[in-house]
C-alpha cells in the first residue's frame, strides 16, 4: 500500500532496518498555503523537514521528459514544484559524509572539477610575466645607470668635441714710432672672411631668389658683399678643408654684414691691418708687411720677431652654421701683442731730407742720392733715399733692391782724406801747419800718375791747406809716410770694410782689400778715397767719430722698446771705440772747418753756426760716372749733427762743393732748429792754409 511522502524518511526498525535501507526517493513536500516564509526555510522551533541517522547515499537526479525544468507540473501531485536555490540543490545532490573512524586523518574534500587547475595556471603565467617585466626594468635601469653615470661624461665629452670649432686669435703687431712718438706704422681693426668648406656644402637656400644650394648658393650671396666674382669665390668654397681664408682686409661694416647673413660655414675673424700714417716719410726705413702681416722689408722685416704678436687660439662650441653657441663651452689661449719700437728718427727732419734730396736729384739730373743725418754718438736722425716709396702701396718694391742708403757701394773720394789726415796726426807724422810744395801731378815708383782735380802750378800749402783744397797730390805726400799696414788699420778702425750694424736689413760691408791685394797705384789711391768702397752710412760714421772726440759709436736707429702694457725700456747703450785721441779729433775738426771757410766747401755754410766739413768727388766704378758728396759737422765748436749728402752721377756738375754742399746747408740748418741747438759763439780760430 503506497503512502504519500511527507518529506521525512521513515525510520527503519528492527533487523530489517539494520539489514538494508532503501535508497532515498526524491520527494516534493507541499507547503501548506499561508504558512510563513520563515517556517518554510526552517525557522527556529520547527524540526528539520528531513532527518536521517545514517549517511544518505549520493542522490542521482532522475530527469524525465517534461520534468527537466523547474516550472514543469508534477505528474503525481499536479502542482508546480517550488523553485530551489543553488545551495539547496547542492545539498540535495551531496550525500552526508559517513563519520570517519576514530584515529584516522580527515580526508580533504575533492575540489570542484576544472577550477583549481585553471587558477594555478593563471597564477603561474602572471608570475612569469612579472618576472620578465622585472628583468626588463632592471636591465633598462642598469643600462641607464651605466650610460648616465659610468660612460656619461665620456659620451658627453665626445659629443661636445664634435661641436667644438677653433678660431685663431692674432696678437696685435707693435707700432713703429719716431723719437717723439709720432706713429710711422700701426695696426688698425680689420677682418678676414674664412670658410669651412665641409659646412658650406650643407648650405640650403632659404628664401633666396636663386634657389642655389651648397657652395654655389653661398658664393652667389657672399660675393656681392665682398665685391668678388661669384665664380672665383665659388672655387674657393669647394673642398673638404675646414679653414680657408677667402677675403682679407675687410672693413668692420662689411664684416658685420657677412655675420648678419648667417651662412653655413662662413665666419669672420678680427685681424690687424698695417697702415703707415706718414706715407713716403721714412718708407725706405720702415718697410712694409705682406698680406699675412709678416715683415717683408725695412724695419718691419728686421724687427719682425719683436713686433709681431704671439697668436692665440679660441675653441668654442659651434652650431650647425659654425656660429658660437651662447653659454657653450669656450676655451681660450690668449694672444699676446707685440712690442712697439721707438726709433731715433725725427720724422720732420726725415721729411725735410727727402724733400731736399728729391729736388736736387731733379735739378741736377742725378741718378739718385742719399742723405744721412746722425748724432756724433751714433743716433740716426734721418736716412733718406731718392727712391722713397709709400709702404701703404709698395707695388713692385718687394722685388726691387734694398735701401740705397745702406746697400749702395761707391768710392768715397776726398771725404776719405779725413782718415789719412787723422792717421798721420795720430802717429805724429804731420802737423796742421806743416808746409808742402804741391804740384798738380805726382808719379808713383811704379810709374803711375796721381793728379789733382784741376791743373795748377806748384802751390805752397800747409797740411791744413792741402786738406782744405782737397789736393790728391798733397794727400799722397802726407799719407806715404804711413806704412801700408797703418793705412789699412786706420781705414778698418774707422769702419771701412765692415757693416755698421744698423738695424735696416741689407747693409753692405763695403770694399776694403788687404795690403796684399793692393796692386799698382792702389796703395796710394786708398789715401784719397779710391780703391775702396763704402755706403753712405759708413762714411758718415767716419765724421761722427771725429765729432765725438775720436770715439766711434756704431750708428743705430732704435731708441728703445715699449711693452704691450706700456712700459718703455731704453735700448742698451752702444759701446764706443777710441779710434784716435781727442786732441787728434779736435785738430782734424778744425782743419775741416777751414775747408768750409777757406776751401771747397763754402756752399755748406749755415748762418749763425760754425761748420766743419769736406767735399768729395770720385769716379764711380759700377756704373760709370761720378759721385759728388759733402759731409760735415755742425756746430763745429759743439758738434751736435753730422750730415752726409751723396749724389750719384749728377749731370749739371760733378763737384760735391757745387751740388751737394747746398743741400747740406739746408738740411743741417733745419736739423739744428728742430733740435733747438743754440748758434755758435765766438768765431773760429783757424789754421793757416798757405805759406810764403
Amino acid at each position: 500500500m503506497s503512502t504519500r511522502s511527507t518529506g521525512v524518511p521513515r525510520q527503519a526498525t528492527g533487523r530489517q532496518g539494520a539489514r538494508r535501507q532503501p535508497a532515498p526517493r526524491r520527494t516534493t513536500t507541499r507547503q501548506p498555503a499561508g504558512e510563513p516564509a520563515a517556517r518554510q526555510r526552517g525557522a527556529p522551533g520547527r524540526p528539520a523537514a528531513r532527518t536521517t541517522d545514517a549517511p544518505a547515499p549520493r542522490v542521482a537526479p532522475a530527469r524525465e521528459a517534461g520534468r527537466g525544468t523547474v516550472g514543469a507540473v508534477s505528474e503525481r501531485t499536479g502542482t508546480v514544484p517550488r523553485r530551489r536555490t543553488a545551495a539547496a540543490a547542492e545539498r540535495s545532490r551531496v550525500a552526508p559524509r559517513r563519520p570517519a573512524p576514530a584515529g584516522t586523518r580527515p580526508v580533504r574534500p575533492p575540489a570542484a572539477p576544472g577550477a583549481p587547475r585553471t587558477v594555478v595556471a593563471s597564477r603561474a603565467r602572471m608570475t612569469a610575466v612579472l618576472v620578465v617585466l622585472c628583468l626588463v626594468l632592471v636591465t633598462f635601469a642598469g643600462r641607464l645607470v651605466y650610460v648616465q653615470v659610468v660612460t656619461g661624461p665620456e659620451v658627453a665629452a665626445i659629443a661636445r668635441e664634435k661641436r667644438m670649432a677653433t678660431a685663431q686669435v692674432l696678437g696685435a703687431r707693435g707700432e713703429i714710432t719716431d723719437a717723439g712718438g709720432v706713429v710711422l706704422a700701426t695696426s688698425v681693426e680689420r677682418y678676414r672672411v674664412v670658410v669651412n668648406q665641409k659646412q658650406v656644402a650643407t648650405y640650403r637656400a632659404r628664401g633666396s631668389s636663386d634657389g642655389l644650394d651648397g657652395a654655389a648658393g653661398v658664393a652667389s650671396r657672399l660675393a656681392p658683399v665682398l665685391g668678388l666674382n661669384p665664380a672665383e669665390l665659388g672655387g674657393d668654397l669647394v673642398g673638404d678643408r675646414g679653414y680657408v681664408v677667402v677675403a682679407r682686409d675687410v672693413l668692420p661694416d662689411v664684416a658685420r654684414a657677412v655675420r648678419a647673413m648667417r651662412l653655413d660655414g662662413v665666419g669672420v675673424e678680427k685681424v690687424a691691418d698695417r697702415v703707415y700714417p706718414k706715407g713716403t716719410v721714412a718708407g725706405n726705413i720702415v718697410g712694409f708687411v705682406n698680406s699675412e702681416g709678416e715683415g717683408l722689408q725695412g724695419l718691419e722685416f728686421a724687427l719682425d720677431e719683436h713686433l709681431r704678436g704671439t697668436a692665440g687660439q679660441e675653441r668654442f662650441e659651434s652650431g650647425r652654421r659654425g656660429q658660437p653657441i651662447p653659454g657653450g663651452v669656450s676655451e681660450a689661449n690668449p694672444a699676446q701683442d707685440g712690442r712697439s719700437v721707438r726709433l731715433t728718427l725725427d720724422s720732420d727732419l726725415q721729411w725735410k731730407a727727402e724733400e731736399q734730396l728729391r729736388a736736387k736729384v731733379a735739378e741736377t739730373g742725378a741718378d739718385g742720392g742719399t742723405i744721412v743725418v746722425m748724432r756724433p754718438t751714433g743716433e740716426v736722425l734721418a736716412l733718406a733715399d731718392s727712391t722713397a716709396f709709400d709702404p701703404n702701396a709698395p707695388g713692385d718694391r718687394a722685388t726691387e733692391g734694398l735701401s740705397p742708403s745702406v746697400a749702395d757701394i761707391f768710392e768715397p773720394g776726398s771725404t776719405s782724406k779725413v782718415v789719412t789726415m787723422a792717421a798721420a796726426l795720430e802717429n805724429g807724422l804731420v802737423g796742421p801747419t806743416d808746409r808742402f810744395e804741391v804740384a798738380d801731378r805726382w808719379r808713383t815708383p811704379q810709374g803711375e800718375t796721381i793728379k789733382d782735380s784741376h791743373d795748377h802750378g806748384v802751390e805752397k800749402l800747409t797740411a791744413t791747406g792741402i786738406f782744405a783744397e782737397s789736393s790728391n797730390v798733397g794727400t799722397v805726400l802726407i799719407g806715404e809716410r804711413l806704412s801700408k799696414d797703418q793705412r789699412y788699420q786706420y781705414l778698418s778702425a774707422f769702419g771701412f770694410g765692415s757693416r755698421t750694424g744698423i738695424e735696416v736689413p741689407g747693409e753692405s760691408r763695403g770694399l776694403l782689400r788687404t795690403p796684399d791685394d793692393w796692386h799698382g797705384r792702389d796703395e796710394y789711391a786708398v789715401l784719397f778715397g779710391q780703391a775702396v768702397g763704402v755706403n753712405a752710412l759708413q762714411v758718415a760714421s767716419v765724421f761722427a767719430t771725429i765729432a765725438n772726440d775720436g770715439v766711434r759709436v756704431p750708428p743705430h736707429l732704435i731708441a728703445g722698446w715699449t711693452s704691450p702694457d706700456g712700459v718703455f725700456e731704453p735700448a742698451a747703450p752702444r759701446e764706443g771705440t777710441q779710434v784716435v785721441s781727442q786732441q787728434t779729433a779736435a785738430t782734424v775738426l778744425s782743419m775741416m772747418e777751414s775747408a768750409v771757410d777757406d776751401g771747397t766747401g763754402g756752399n755748406a755754410a749755415i748762418p749763425g753756426y760754425r761748420v766743419a766739413g769736406k767735399t768729395g768727388t770720385a769716379q764711380r766704378f759700377n756704373p760709370s760716372g761720378y759721385t759728388a758728396s759733402f759731409i760735415g759737422v755742425a756746430p763745429a765748436d759743439d758738434p751736435q749733427v753730422v750730415t752726409a749728402v751723396v749724389l750719384h752721377n749728377p749731370r749739371s756738375s760733378i763737384y760735391g762743393g757745387t751740388v751737394a754742399a747746398p743741400v747740406f746747408s739746408a738740411v743741417t740748418g733745419y736739423a739744428l732748429q728742430q733740435l733747438g741747438v743754440a748758434p755758435s759763439g765766438a768765431p773760429a780760430t783757424l789754421f793757416p792754409t798757405t805759406w810764403e
